[in-house]
């Protein structure tokens, strides 16, 4: 009897992925533990073992295709020769339902109604989208305001938003630039998503398709900003003890093939400065608070999709040396999309430096679950006053970002004095 394969579940957050690529084609015999597709997340592109053996005896989703939800059929698999249908026919009940329920609205508003009140005519009006809705037409709200502007009928364009949503960008060349670009901004009260789509049609461009790690990095910022009541508190660091230990440590683990970064240290300086100060090293949970015994911290790393936050997992126990090398095979791998998600999901606090792009000064957004995250600025050559005298150090703005719901001003001021005190007298770093 055939199997189904469905869209695995490769993280505990995962709802949809990318089939990237399929490793077999159908009549392929597999086995158990037989690599079968590679799968992009919102974070990494992972591996899609077999866990029965048998034919390939049909590949139902592309490679290629995204937005495939967690349980989608994607293949069949069975005994060579035997015939199979595909699984199409299961989900369809489904899919009707939703149809014949949005559809019950459509007809319930009289249909003579020009003698009705703006609000029941509004009523009729908002009617419509979900109507086309329930023909499975996927547009933006925007998009529909404009085709009915326009009476444009929807089922005769092709989306180019995520998964295949139509979009403005869809209508131009059935509306016409100029109609489209007028009738644009008479829709009130638009959702800040929306107001996105409103860009000038007349100026040469390209509509690049979000990655699901993109969508998922907006969603989340939007998130964090929209929900969690940031607090901000920055202050100067002096680091020339610290770039001065750096220097006498890589000295002696150059042979060890080891080379310490700024990073590095600072990673281990948060760490401990959380232990320090345990009330910052906790996570906002509605009713009740999560206090962490430990520091995990996710570290932000640039990738060529956009970012991701491999976590040193209890860095203030561990020494300098070991976070650089963890640190290394985390970013390195990162960059090839190769972590699991235990690697970047989790981690108690964040610490995002743009140091070396020369940015003096920022304020990071907190990456829920989370309660803060600091944010490392360039350290540079300024006046300082050093034992009452104008003197020249290298000096380093951090800001530390706090969930004002879970962490008060004044433990956030201790946080960032311990994390102070740590990087300008640092051999607490290495005791």
């Amino acid at each position: 009897m055939s199997i189904e394969l469905k869209m695995p579940a490769l993280s505990p957050t995962m709802e949809e992925g990318t089939l990237a690529k399929w490793l077999v084609k159908e009549g392929d015999t597999v086995a158990s533990g037989d690599i079968l597709a590679e799968i992009e997340t919102d974070k990494a592109t992972m591996e899609f073992e077999a866990v029965d053996e048998g034919t390939v005896l049909k590949i139902l989703v592309p490679e290629g295709s995204d937005g495939v939800k967690v349980g989608t059929p994607i293949a069949m698999i069975g005994e060579e020769g035997e015939s199979v249908e595909a699984p199409s026919a299961k989900p369809a009940p489904k899919a009707e339902a939703p149809r014949k329920e949005e559809a019950k609205p459509e007809p319930a508003p009289p249909a003579k109604g020009g003698g009705e009140t703006p609000p029941v005519a509004a009523a009729q009006a908002a009617s419509a989208p979900k109507a086309d809705t329930g023909d499975r037409i996927k547009a933006s709200p925007l998009a529909r305001r404009l085709a009915e502007a326009q009476g444009i009928d929807l089922s005769t364009l092709k989306g180019s938003g995520p998964g295949g949503r139509i979009v403005r960008a869809d209508l131009g060349e059935k509306a016409g630039g100029a109609k489209a670009a007028t009738a644009a901004p008479a829709p009130a009260g638009l959702q800040p998503v929306e107001a996105e789509l409103a860009f000038t049609d007349g100026v040469p461009h390209e509509a690049a398709k979000l990655s699901n790690m993109r969508k998922t990095i907006a969603r989340r910022l939007t998130e964090s900003k929209q929900q969690i009541p940031h607090i901000y508190l920055t202050l100067d660091i002096r680091l020339d003890a610290l770039l001065k230990l750096r220097g006498e440590l890589n000295a002696g683990l150059e042979k060890r093939g080891v080379k310490l970064s700024v990073n590095d240290m600072l990673i281990k300086a948060l760490a401990l400065a959380l232990v320090e100060v345990p009330e910052c090293n906790v996570s906002f949970a509605g009713d009740s608070l999560i206090k962490y015994s430990r520091a995990d911290i996710s570290v932000a790393v640039s990738i060529p999709n956009g970012l991701i936050t491999p976590i040193v997992v209890d860095a203030g126990s561990k020494a300098i040396s070991a976070i650089s090398k963890e640190m290394a095979d985390l970013a390195g791998r990162a960059k090839e999309g190769k972590l699991q998600p235990n690697e970047y999901q989790g981690g108690t606090a964040s610490l995002s430096n743009m140091g070396m792009f020369g940015i003096k000064h920022f304020e990071a957004v907190i990456n829920p679950p989370q309660g803060m995250i600091m944010a490392i600025g360039a350290g540079e050559k300024r006046p300082y006053v050093i034992d009452d005298s104008l003197q020249i150090a290298t000096i380093m703005s951090a800001t530390g970002s706090f969930d004002h719901r879970a962490i008060d001003g004044a433990d956030g001021a201790r946080l960032m004095k311990a994390f102070k005190e740590l990087c300008e007298s640092p051999l607490g770093l290495v005791a």
